[in-house]
């Protein structure tokens, strides 16, 4: 039966591992001294050699062999490689993670081994484990008998409580280089007989970004084929994805203001069958990693990158200004906000394309949505004993309007899709004391706006600080008697809680 190359190529012993050289030359001193330790905690990214390095530990711990351990050959080697031997006890704890199969452990703890030297528990994915089994699991993990030995894999140790930590030898898994991955992917080729181009090679050992398993896995699909040969583009085809390499490039062209070459890429990415919306994505993360290379002297494990993949960021985010990063963040952001919505998202990236690359991502936006015009002013009733009003309208508190609105929308979008509607047919007209005005530009949207009061309403107190009541009407008229206008009593009211004056109609 066919295996995966990942699975066929995995090292019986430490001398076939890629990368990791740390941690073999102190697993490999604690063999030959007899000074192992009761519990490890292995850490790192996906595919790097966690599990794998976990059982040649367990190889080694039971070897029978003479001379460096484990030997790979003796029957206790190659019953652990066939999963055979019985004191070697794997759990996955994604599936076994409850204070019940802890405390089955606990109880075969107890036994002593029945073939081997030593008893060994590898707990794959240990940080999937609840809260009452790391509780179960303490006491045992801090002192087990002496013939057991426990060791712990995760990929995210952060998840892990400080208790369990402190109990084990913690070891640490880095992203394999690029260049022992190409070594690998060629030594492999060349036992099955592949021909592989050199930059073929390059690109798979970028895109596996530091795993073993990513990069075996790769290699695997390109070689499915069967042509004997593989090439670049065989590759790209088979990612599907661009890789970073591609944000790259397509970040050159947009420094380099090539607006026709960035709308190209664009084009063929999509042509390609790439999603417009994960392009947006991947391109604000690659200026992420632009922004964190720029100010950080080491930033591989937070930007979750090779160490290639890292340099060749590094040095086009030494020759980008922040302000361009900064603006382009921005302003796709804004796009992908926009295209959640929208049923042509490709144009709004291709706006956005010409908008960067032109300059103009710190312009203010050219278009604006046209306000309803206002109200046609009555005549003012006069006040006393206070001066007479100029205008019997509602004077805004908060003068830039359009600004205000925008910003509600932004987050009400973000809590309620249909409020993308409401954005396209109001406007904001003044915002007072007590209330504030929106005109529709029907009864329908006016209906439609009402719907959704107590919502705005509570935008409105968020973006002000004060709590404000909701007044729609249609278009620039108001919501009065009389051919829609307001009638006396209601411009009175409005006017002496604007002003907090008393007036008088004669």
């Amino acid at each position: 039966m066919y295996q995966a190359l990942y699975r066929t190529y995995r090292p019986e012993t430490f001398e076939g591992l890629m990368g990791q050289e740390h941690i073999i030359r102190i697993l490999k001193n604690q063999l030959e001294t007899g000074t192992t330790s009761h519990a490890y905690l292995f850490s790192g990214t996906r595919g790097t050699g966690k599990t794998t390095v976990a059982r040649i530990l367990a190889k080694g711990l039971n070897c029978m062999g003479e001379g460096n351990r484990p030997c790979g050959t003796c029957s206790s080697c190659r019953e652990i490689r066939d999963g055979l031997f019985l004191d070697v006890i794997e759990i996955d704890a994604a599936s076994n993670n409850g204070v019940d199969n802890i405390r089955e452990l606990r109880e075969s703890v107890k036994y002593p081994p029945s073939v081997g030297r030593k008893k060994v528990y590898i707990i794959d994915e240990v940080h999937m484990l609840s809260p009452g089994a790391f509780n179960a699991l303490l006491k045992t993990l801090e002192e087990p008998p002496e013939y057991v030995t426990f060791i712990l894999a995760t990929t995210e140790l952060q998840k892990l409580p400080a208790t369990i930590l402190s109990r084990c030898l913690r070891l640490d898994f880095r992203r394999v280089s690029e260049k022992s991955l190409k070594e690998g992917i060629q030594r492999i080729c060349g036992e099955l007989g592949v021909v592989m181009e050199e930059d073929a090679t390059g690109v798979i050992a970028a895109a596996a970004d530091g795993s073993v398993r990513d990069c075996l896995s790769i290699l695997d699909q390109c070689t499915a084929a069967g042509s004997g040969r593989v090439t670049r583009q065989d590759v790209l085809e088979v990612l599907g994805t661009p890789g970073e390499e591609i944000f790259i490039e397509w970040t050159d062209r947009i420094l380099r203001h090539q607006i026709p070459e960035a709308l190209q890429m664009l084009d063929t990415l999509l042509g390609e069958g790439k999603e417009v919306r994960q392009l947006m994505k991947d391109w604000i993360s690659h200026y992420r990693n632009l922004m964190l290379t720029k100010f950080m002297k080491n930033p591989e494990d937070l930007i979750n990158l090779s160490k290639e993949n890292v340099e060749r960021i590094r040095e086009q985010s030494q020759r980008t200004d922040m302000a361009e990063i900064s603006d382009a963040i921005l302003q796709l952001s804004r796009t992908l906000q926009d295209a959640r919505w929208s049923t042509q998202p490709r144009i709004l990236l291709e706006v956005a394309i010409v908008t960067l690359a032109s300059g103009m991502a710190d312009q203010p936006p050219l278009i604006r949505p046209a306000a309803p015009p206002a109200p046609k002013a009555s005549p003012v009733p006069k006040a006393s004993p206070a001066p007479t009003v100029p205008k019997a309208t509602e004077t805004s508190s908060v003068p830039d309007t359009d600004g205000l609105w925008h910003r509600i929308f932004e987050d009400g979008e973000a809590m309620k899709s249909s409020y993308n509607l409401i954005r396209t047919c109001t406007s904001l007209q003044s915002v007072g004391e007590t209330e504030f005005t929106v005109a529709a530009t029907s009864e329908i949207k006016k209906q439609y706006v009402l719907d959704n009061k107590d919502g705005l309403e509570k935008l409105m107190e968020k973006h002000t600080g004060r709590f404000r009541s909701l007044r729609c009407i249609v278009g620039g008229e108001g919501e009065g008697q009389a051919g829609g206008r307001d009638t006396l009593e209601e411009r009175k009211a409005r006017i002496e809680n604007a002003f907090n004056i008393h007036v008088e109609i004669e």
